[in-house]
């Protein structure tokens, strides 16, 4: 029963456009602080590359990803 739950939960996660935007922009994070731990030498950590993505980033990210949608 709870497996059967887990699946119809996967499948609607999947069919979700708030979820892939989740996902995508998880991995641009991820792809930021990979960048950016490099440049530093050290790890920077998940926390502070998500806020300077956010904070530098993020709109015109999703400006580019909007506008290759259309």
């Amino acid at each position: 029963m709870v497996e059967e739950k887990d699946k119809s939960t996967d499948a609607l996660l999947k069919k979700s456009s708030l979820y892939q935007q989740y996902l995508a922009e998880r991995e641009e994070v991820l792809r930021h602080k990979w960048l950016e731990s490099e440049k530093a030498g050290r790890d920077i950590g998940l926390e502070r590359a998500l806020m300077d993505w956010v904070l530098n980033h993020r709109t015109k990210w999703r400006k580019n990803r909007q506008a290759a949608r259309e």
